[in-house]
């Protein structure tokens, strides 16, 4: 190598060394890059929930609406069947939360049968639009309402992955939509052995 070549490269490193060094911040954390998850209170058939009330508790959290043609359905039967194939001291440490991102049509009584019909231990929650516009941006939800020509006169696109909380309220990871029960009970089971 030419001492000309040595000298370019000498220069170089040393212009990528003074630039990490001034903008390197000791202390500083970087923002985070996706959803940070915690606590919220929205309302179910039986008044007011926390996520705060399940600690101790893996929770699967989940975002749709009732009039969900596909999605919601799909998912809620898949979470059902996890948590059948729970052992009954396994379930009771497990809460599933349905949260609605159509809070016009859906009321907290018309959440709580819905989710009975899937399971009775689920727990549907809604609130104002802007309640759940919050909760949604915390776990980095999308969402959006599209017209359509079906009777309920507009449908909503949602994400459609499960969140997964564990037993201290922290934000653990996400399911994506079908995966099978088994899988979601194995990752259920993995949590709650951690604990």
């Amino acid at each position: 190598m030419s001492q000309r070549l040595l000298l370019v490269i000498a220069i170089a490193l040393g212009a990528l060394v003074i630039g990490l060094a001034l903008l390197w911040e000791p202390g500083r954390q970087a923002a985070p890059t996706g959803p940070v998850g915690g606590d919220f209170t929205l309302h179910s058939g039986d008044g007011p929930v926390s996520l705060a009330k399940f600690r101790g508790k893996v929770v699967l959290l989940n975002f749709g609406y009732t009039y969900c043609p596909d999605i919601c359905p799909t998912a809620l039967t898949s979470l059902a069947a996890a948590l059948n194939q729970l052992a009954p001291a396994e379930a009771e440490r497990v809460a599933v939360l349905f949260v609605s991102v159509d809070p016009e049509r859906d009321t907290p009584a018309h959440l709580k049968d819905y989710v009975a019909f899937f399971d009775p231990r689920m727990v549907g929650l809604t609130g104002t639009p802007a309640e759940v516009a919050a909760v949604a941006r915390q776990y980095g939800v999308f969402y959006a309402k599209h017209k359509s020509e079906s009777a309920a006169g507009y449908v909503v696109d949602h994400s459609s992955e499960t969140y997964l909380i564990g037993p201290d309220g922290s934000l653990l990871g996400r399911i994506p939509h079908a995966t099978a029960p088994d899988q979601v009970a194995a990752e259920i089971r993995k949590h709650l052995d951690s604990k």
